[in-house]
């Protein structure tokens, strides 16, 4: 029973071949300009990582904004559903998720069982986003997936007062301008971008154990400045790529439904 579920985002597209409840493989790259490009191209690397092809697969569920441009998929689902299926599977204690995406972030709150009670997003503004960060990288001449790195080195504490993108870039030329320490304006940025989605969170009343998906997770920094802004200790989900969540809760969402299909069939 092969199953996969792909996640196609404004910033990266996602794919998990699962079997009999297991991971086979998992795969992200950059997202192409066409949404079913990015999704053949990733499905295509994920294929090759299972030693599968497209004709082992039974039941495609796709998930994210370009969803409903994805041409191999059975059905599909909310980006909110699935990152909600995918963390409770990996961490049953989850009752709340904060998903930073490449243009958009979002609070979720789950029950015991898993199932989503309340959420909050904001997807009007790029501030408190992915986007927001790959700007402030490219304006500080750091590569995006290094700013955690760099930020942790930081011993000036800075503050980022604007929350509009444009203002906060102008904000932090400014401080290089200064002669600020990249390291002391990242830490700062990390800080201001924490502040933005802790405040989505707390609007729909944060319980623990909170974690975080999506591909900002990895970096350390707003990780820790969230934990701080929120004032709850997240926990990172042990043993997966927050990055995969989405495509994993797809997954999920795929191996039901095929399950459902042979009961009925």
């Amino acid at each position: 029973m092969i199953v996969a579920g792909c996640d196609i985002g404004s910033l990266t597209a996602k794919a998990v071949i699962m079997e009999n409840a297991n991971v086979l493989a998992h795969a992200v790259i950059r997202a192409r300009t066409r949404p079913a490009e990015s999704a053949e191209q990733v499905m295509k690397l994920v294929l090759e990582k299972a030693k599968r092809t497209m004709d082992d697969i039974r039941y495609v569920v796709g998930t994210g904004y370009g969803r409903e441009q994805i041409p191999f998929v059975n059905s599909v689902e909310s980006e909110i559903s699935c990152h909600a299926r995918g963390a409770w599977w990996l961490m049953p204690s989850v009752r709340m998720i904060i998903d930073i995406g490449g243009q958009d972030a979002k609070a979720t709150r789950l029950d015991k069982n898993g199932a989503v009670v309340r959420y909050m997003y904001n997807d009007k503004c790029a501030s408190g986003t992915g986007r927001f960060l790959e700007i402030m990288a490219d304006a500080l001449e750091v590569p995006l997936e290094e700013m955690g790195t760099v930020g942790a080195q930081s011993k000036e504490k800075l503050t980022i007062s604007n929350q509009c993108v444009i203002f906060a870039e102008t904000e932090v030329v400014s401080l290089i301008n200064e002669g600020k320490e990249s390291c002391d304006i990242i830490n700062a940025l990390h800080e201001a971008l924490a502040k933005r989605v802790a405040s989505l969170a707390k609007s729909i009343d944060v319980q623990e154990d909170v974690v975080m998906t999506g591909g900002v997770a990895k970096n350390a920094g707003v990780f820790k400045a969230l934990s701080g802004a929120l004032k709850v200790p997240m926990k990172a989900l042990d043993g997966c790529d927050p990055q995969i969540v989405g495509a994993l809760g797809a997954a999920l969402y795929a191996e039901e439904k095929l399950i459902k299909l042979k009961l009925a069939g």
